[in-house]
């Protein structure tokens, strides 16, 4: 195996930050500031990672798309012709770069994305591609299609144009009519569905921190953070059903090798239970302030991590040691469980927290 969990193991580590204090340009590699943020796998291969970008472009313009159920193949096929007089993202120009994403929901992590190429340079452009899911006709009563149409720019950033959503559960497959290639008017996204769309799972988890953990060392003004990883639900498949994920840790700002530490990884589940327990020591109480603690899911395949979804959970002040950094970014209840941590040493804070996506730092070496 060609990744390094194997030597990975260790399970303290020490929090050192004399020497983010000494070179703040440490922190730079941090903040990522330009649109396109990519990802260091463990291979070293780069991937890029993106989340969509709602409200910016006016929604307008339709799509012609059909669907059908193949009782041969259990599988539902969705032909999608075209879209026509989209919104233009480049607006000098008049043109956009579009594609269409097709989800059945809720059931998104299992049945997957699908999506057709991305046609370039025009608001009306032409797919004729069929995009086919292989689930059972009882499971469809219970989906809804959702079909989005999106522009995708240089940086692989998504805008998005639009969306039309069908419930299945009404659907009548056996009307000739409803084979048709039919044109729809596309529609604004509804927040909740937004937040749908982007369902990453949860994770389990609880945090406790012990100050002072050895009496009689000459700085009692220490303590350790503790983390225990529990286990994750519903991890999105991005591969069937042969997910293999594991979990990684580093306390921000410190990327170095030292600050990270993982769980073994889990197979064959989007459930899988860790019970890992990782340890970081040398945490002052000004640096409970000050640093954030980062834990990412991977899918691990073959030679390369996918990224599934993440923690952040700090204060979310927007700034670490002082200098402005953009991974300080805690939702409200991953800054809920930080705050309690603080507050109640000593004591295990429990929590299941959504997954979502982050723009993540690259890791120094």
């Amino acid at each position: 195996m060609s990744d390094d969990r194997e030597t990975d193991t260790a399970s303290e580590s020490s929090y050192q930050l004399s020497r983010h204090k000494k070179s703040p340009s440490s922190l730079t590699n941090l903040s990522s500031s330009s649109g396109m943020t990519s990802l260091s796998s463990v291979s070293g291969s780069v991937m890029s990672v993106y989340s969509g970008d709602f409200g910016n472009l006016e929604v307008k313009g339709n799509i012609q798309f059909a669907i059908d159920y193949v009782d041969s193949l259990k599988e539902l096929h969705v032909f999608v012709a075209q879209c026509k007089d989209l919104a233009a993202a480049d607006v000098k120009k008049q043109r956009s770069d579009p594609y269409v994403k097709a989800y059945l929901l809720p059931d998104k992590g299992k049945m997957g994305k699908k999506k057709t190429l991305v046609v370039k340079k025009t608001l009306n452009p032409v797919y004729n591609e069929i995009l086919r899911y292989k689930v059972e006709k009882q499971i469809l009563k219970t989906q809804k299609l959702n079909l989005s149409v999106w522009h995708r720019d240089t940086f692989k950033r998504n805008s998005f144009l639009g969306e039309v959503e069908l419930d299945l559960e009404t659907w009548d497959w056996d009307n000739k009519q409803n084979k048709q290639l039919k044109w729809y008017p596309l529609k604004r996204k509804t927040a909740p569905v937004a937040l749908e769309a982007e369902n990453r799972g949860e994770m389990k988890l609880a945090l406790q921190y012990v100050p002072d953990p050895i009496p009689g060392k000459k700085l009692p003004t220490t303590g350790e953070v503790h983390i225990w990883v529990k286990e994750c639900l519903d991890l999105p498949l991005l591969r069937g059903n042969h997910l293999n994920s594991f979990v990684k840790c580093i306390i921000l700002p410190d990327t170095s090798r030292k600050s990270r530490q993982k769980t073994r990884a889990v197979g064959k589940t989007p459930n899988p239970v860790f019970l890992h327990t990782m340890v970081y020591d040398g945490f002052r109480p000004e640096d409970l302030t000050e640093a954030c603690v980062e834990l990412t899911v991977w899918d691990h395949y073959k030679l390369t991590n996918q990224f599934l979804g993440g923690l952040r959970i700090g204060f979310g002040t927007g700034k670490s040691y002082g200098t402005e950094v953009d991974w300080m970014d805690s939702t409200s209840e991953e800054v809920a469980l930080w705050e309690k941590m603080v507050n109640s040493p000593n004591t295990w804070i429990e929590a299941t927290l959504p997954l979502r996506m982050l723009l993540i730092a690259k890791i120094s070496k």
